[in-house]
């Protein structure tokens, strides 16, 4: 791969929660975990907060360059907003009647960088806080650094059977970002507003766990640069009734 200087495109704060599993109260372990979240919050701009689903219940990992499936659920302009759609909730089925979807629980946060390198781009990120990561971040493939090439799925295109949005959840992109596909099935996050549109469909593919030399950026430095207030303090996730921010430890909860 080119050891040319990748470009940043967009730098901000990056979190990661986790959902439990329907009826799952206490955490020990990757199987009792629905979803894995991730929220970018970008430093510059329209500060806008973009709420993405992995599909597996952890990251790509990077020594197998495994290939996973995101997408954007939701993107809001104020943390409360977000709060919203990230507050536990009961339902009723006729089987197990009534049901408990509890909040999602923090579990990682640092600063992030989309990049363009050569031909495509990346996103690349390196953790502030737990300092030293346990179980819950190594079962989720949360590395300390790490690099994935990002490509965003074009909404027009099909996709393979089982795979996906259905037709009314995929994306309505505007023309100037439409155009970029051309005829391709996928293309570059470039520029980086393919994010604020939900439905958007990504691929992340594990690529580097040095991304700072991978990309020659200096994550170091934009770690520095990342809110000293946690998002998480503003989302009151993990609260309870505790008038502190949630702890990011390196342990279940």
């Amino acid at each position: 791969m080119s050891r040319r200087m990748a470009e940043v495109l967009e730098d901000g704060d990056i979190y990661f929660l986790y959902r439990p599993r329907v009826g799952e109260e206490h955490v020990g372990s990757l199987a009792e975990v629905q979803r894995l979240l991730v929220v970018l919050h970008p430093w510059r701009g329209r500060r806008r907060l973009r709420l993405l689903v992995v599909g597996r219940k952890h990251l790509p990992e990077i020594s197998e360059h495994a290939r996973y499936w995101a997408f954007v659920e939701s993107v809001v302009d104020r943390p409360e907003q977000l709060s919203e759609a990230l507050r536990p909730s009961r339902y009723v089925t006729k089987t197990r009647g009534e049901r408990l979807q509890q909040a999602p629980r923090p579990v990682a946060e640092g600063a992030y960088c989309v990049t363009r390198h050569d031909d495509h781009t990346h996103l690349a990120y390196q953790l502030e806080l737990p300092r030293r990561p346990g179980p819950p971040q190594r079962e989720l493939d949360i590395e300390p650094e790490a690099s994935y090439i990002v490509t965003v799925k074009n909404p027009e295109a099909p996709s393979p059977p089982g795979v996906g949005l259905p037709g009314r959840g995929k994306a309505r992109l505007p023309a100037d970002l439409q155009e970029r596909f051309h005829t391709r099935r996928f293309a570059p996050v470039d520029p980086p507003r393919f994010l604020d549109h939900p439905g958007v469909e990504l691929v992340l593919i594990g690529a580097a766990h040095d991304a700072s030399a991978e990309l020659g950026i200096d994550l170091d430095a934009e770690v520095e640069r990342a809110a000293r207030d946690t998002i998480f303090e503003e989302l009151r996730i993990g609260r309870a009734d505790r008038p502190v921010a949630p702890e990011i430890t390196a342990r279940w909860r």
